[in-house]
């Protein structure tokens, strides 16, 4: 086991180099300046450059608007914050850390990351909506826009969980938030309760409707990122998203919906590639009559 494990440790070792994610393979002398990506050098720690590309994508990954890139606190801490990532780099290399297998598994897994989601962006930017397709969206998912509501909600709200996701199906058609509030404390689930205010252009069509047509009492449920919420509604406003608020967010709504299609797509065909050995052969097996 332990020969087959160096071995495989080796092998990607080998691909890393071969990726330039190792990089103290080119053996770099001290003392020596690398030469700097396309870009204006804007800061040196110690044998490392940042230039401004580099900056500018440190932007894009932090979500900053172009009109707040040259305001001096946020610039300083952007900056601030690459300076301390190719310090710690540094360390790191200096610490030879980026020889340890575990690191270089981390360092492999993120490669894949990195070049995945590149794959599905090159597919969602190639299927970009038009006016007319935005303009179709925004019509047929009416209780997002023209028709949205904002509701004032009092709300229930459970870290989602394998343990709190049976607890959901088996209280599904709980009466009262009280209800909910004391099966959770029975069953030992933290839960925080809580005023909220809901949008439903964040709801499913179909929780949209059953919200529509609600009774006075009525208890519903949805998830909001990794957390899941019973929540009652207290009272709504009429809140029409338009114009070209409206065009934004149907434009990135499409973009996820395309990214989660060619994910479905490229697991299924990942599948298909697949060859799985000894016992894994068998689980995967299992896993795939489940999913039929």
């Amino acid at each position: 086991m332990n020969r087959l494990r160096n071995l495989y440790i080796a092998r990607v070792v080998l691909f890393l180099s071969a990726s330039g994610l190792v990089l103290g393979a080119c053996g770099q002398k001290s003392g020596e300046q690398p030469t700097a990506a396309k870009g204006q050098v804007v800061a040196h720690v110690g044998n490392e450059v940042i230039t401004t590309q580099e900056l500018e994508n440190e932007f894009r990954f932090a979500n900053v608007p172009p009109d707040k890139q040259k305001d001096p606190e946020v610039l300083k801490r952007v900056l601030g914050e690459i300076v301390v990532r190719k310090y710690l780099m540094q360390q790191a290399m200096t610490a030879k850390l980026d020889r340890e297998p575990g690191v270089l598994l981390d360092l492999l897994r993120a490669r894949e990351q990195v070049l995945g989601n590149a794959t599905l962006n090159r597919a969602a930017n190639a299927k970009a909506a038009n006016r007319t397709d935005l303009d179709r969206y925004i019509a047929k998912n009416a209780w997002k826009f023209g028709d949205r509501k904002l509701f004032s909600v009092e709300e229930v709200i459970i870290p989602m969980t394998p343990a709190t996701q049976a607890f959901v199906s088996a209280n599904k058609d709980a009466k009262t938030l009280d209800e909910v509030q004391q099966q959770l404390a029975a069953n030992g689930i933290p839960h925080a309760r809580q005023a909220g205010v809901l949008s439903s252009s964040d709801f499913s069509e179909e929780l949209a409707g059953l919200v529509q047509r609600r009774k006075d009492d009525d208890i519903f449920f949805t998830r909001v990122g990794s957390n899941g919420m019973f929540f009652k509604v207290k009272s709504e406003e009429t809140r029409p998203l338009e114009g070209e608020a409206a065009l934004n967010t149907a434009r990135q709504a499409m973009r996820a919906d395309t990214i989660a299609a060619e994910l479905g797509l490229a697991a299924y065909s990942a599948r298909l590639e697949a060859k799985y050995e000894g016992e894994y052969a068998d689980l995967m097996k299992q896993g795939d009559a489940k999913s039929q």
